[in-house]
């Protein structure tokens, strides 16, 4: 069981092997070969050293969305894939304006595309907001195929519910990253609610504490 955690020390971060927990993830020497053989793979060279050249030159300066651009220029993705929640409409259409003005070009899908019903998946009327099973479900699959058959280069996600991000991440061919989360309680911010969990929030995580 590995509770990288719950460890204090990090030695991990300074190549210091005697500052780790009894039983230490960075000591899967197995796991760690493969992950250094895997790195030699031409696209996943690409793409982590974009990610560390965007980590420092952007570093504490650069919003997600900025390093988002800044990374896919040094990939040299030019056609961007944006699937979204239709709750968040507004914020895709300034996404998407921002991605076009700075030289991308995008194609998007909102999650109910498709108009499939909740009775494809075995909801019961209980279980929609409009008591009707024939309620139009989010279609985050069918939101995969159709960036697939696109052929983007990168898809970016905004604001899928819970297991709806899930399965687009499953049925995606592209390299993808997330701009946002949904979170309807904190203004898709989840991390506020961490941030109070021993606080605010006590009740709520730890209700028998």
């Amino acid at each position: 069981m590995y509770q990288c955690s719950y460890c204090g020390k990090k030695g991990c971060r300074s190549y210091d092997d005697e500052a780790t927990m009894p039983v230490c993830a960075g000591k899967n020497e197995a796991v760690h070969a493969e992950a250094r053989r895997l790195y030699q793979k031409e696209e996943n060279q690409k793409i982590a050293r974009a990610a560390g050249q965007v980590e420092v030159r952007g570093y504490g300066r650069w919003t997600r969305l900025e390093e988002v651009m800044q990374f896919c220029r040094l990939c040299g993705y030019e056609h961007i894939g944006l699937v979204f929640c239709t709750g968040l409409s507004q914020e895709a259409k300034t996404v998407t304006e921002i991605l076009t003005y700075n030289g991308f070009s995008v194609d998007s899908a909102l999650c109910k595309a498709g108009s499939l019903p909740k009775s494809l998946i075995g909801l019961e009327a209980e279980d929609t907001h409009t008591h009707c099973v024939d309620e139009v479900m989010c279609n985050p699959i069918g939101q995969a195929l159709l960036m697939n058959e696109l052929q983007v280069d990168f898809t970016l996600i905004l604001g899928l519910c819970v297991g709806h991000d899930t399965l687009v991440m499953k049925y995606l061919e592209s390299p993808m990253s997330v701009l946002a989360v949904k979170d309807r309680v904190t203004g898709h911010n989840p991390l506020a609610s961490i941030y109070t969990a021993r606080s605010y929030y006590r009740s709520r995580y730890f209700p028998e504490d």
